[in-house]
């Protein structure tokens, strides 16, 4: 009796570890303090602070992401490809019908697998005028230099800030300095990286044209984040994995609040009391306050329709064939598996079925009765 209620009571553990699973490769979030919206799959997606169930909150074929929440939290700008280009786009932070804030020219490299990363990557938005800013290639040649460009909601004409390139960035409570990285290469994938291309943070007075080097570090510096706390915040790979740093204004020290050796700090964005990001296909939340981190817990339910199998058409797949000693039967490959069919009717055999492994180059034995 004692084994029958160990058993029952273990498969019911078994079931809700599995009801339970958290979501992985969650990417770009942001947060508001209330909600953080995050890309997975290629959809926005919005979840409670707390964690939870995440609610899907655009659907389409195109990748939207960099989704970056208005300072008054009710508005989600973010990057998306709805209309063929990669275009800036804005949304209620509780759902509704995207509204596009840019109109550019299709560039040759613009996608989120290319190392020089998508093309008009929303990075922030101001304070006091409620302008989304982003990063575009739209006037550059060299796919490395982007300009820093700043876009109304109510969809005027972007104006180009005044600064000859620049990549990610931040502005002060005011507006009047801005925190921002020349350089704009972290969708590459060097790892240490201490050449010349290695960014450091940068403030810039717009009303003295003054420029200081906050980090004057030959590792990478990058995202500033800046707070109203009177710090800037960052990560930097200068102990080897990306980690979270802080910059106090007023006494220049700078501060490592992160501890991570296995896997870097990707796309962290600043809330109002947090700064939430990626790290290690989960988001993490790291609380001004206590200047605590913590794993947020998020559970995706889906159909999953990208993952179901199915039927696919090997014909104009074919990447090797052979004739069956007896003639009897064609050995081909395709899509990794190997497979036989009749030389007239029969049915058509899959002898490997596994579809995590490539198999390839198959042949027939002299005799027909074995295949390598």
């Amino acid at each position: 009796m004692k084994l029958r209620l160990i058993l029952i009571l273990v498969a019911l553990l078994t079931l809700m570890g599995v009801a339970q699973e958290e979501a992985r490769l969650l990417r770009f979030p942001t947060t508001n303090g209330k909600q953080i919206v995050f890309t997975y799959a290629g959809d926005l997606y919005t979840v409670p602070v707390s964690g939870g169930v995440a609610r899907k909150l655009t659907n389409h074929v195109g990748y939207e992401m960099f989704a970056r929440f208005s300072p008054d939290g009710k508005t989600v700008a973010f990057t998306g490809q709805y209309d063929g280009n990669t275009e800036v786009f804005q949304i209620p932070a509780e759902g509704g019908v995207p509204t596009r804030l840019t109109f550019t020219a299709t560039l040759n490299r613009d996608d989120i697998a290319d190392r020089m990363g998508p093309n008009n990557i929303v990075m922030t938005w101001t304070n006091t005028s409620n302008e989304v800013v982003f990063r575009s290639r739209m006037r550059s040649y060299n796919s490395f230099n982007g300009q820093l460009y700043a876009v109304k909601t109510t969809g005027e004409l972007p104006r180009e800030l005044p600064l000859p390139r620049g990549g990610f960035s931040s502005f002060s409570p005011d507006d009047s300095k801005m925190a921002y990285n020349r350089v704009f290469r972290e969708f590459r994938t060097w790892k240490r990286y201490k050449g010349g291309m290695a960014d450091d943070i940068w403030i810039l007075d717009f009303k003295s044209g003054d420029l200081q080097n906050i980090t004057e570090n030959p590792a990478q510096d990058i995202i500033p984040m800046w707070a109203n706390n009177g710090k800037i915040y960052f990560i930097s790979d200068r102990t080897g994995r990306m980690n979270l740093y802080s910059y106090n204004l007023s006494t220049k020290e700078t501060k490592q609040h992160t501890n991570y050796t296995d896997f870097d700090i990707k796309f962290p964005s600043l809330g109002p009391d947090a700064v939430v990001y990626e790290q290690a296909g989960y988001i993490h939340r790291f609380d001004l306050a206590s200047e605590t981190s913590a794993k947020v817990a998020i559970q995706i339910h889906e159909d999953f329709t990208a993952s179901r199998g199915g039927l696919e058409e090997l014909s104009d797949e074919v990447t090797n064939y052979e004739i069956a000693p007896d003639g009897k039967r064609a050995l081909f490959g395709a899509r990794g598996e190997v497979l036989t069919v009749p030389a007239e009717n029969g049915i058509t055999r899959n002898l490997t079925q596994t579809s995590g492994v490539h198999e390839r180059n198959s042949k027939w034995s002299p005799d027909g009765k074995w295949i390598a």
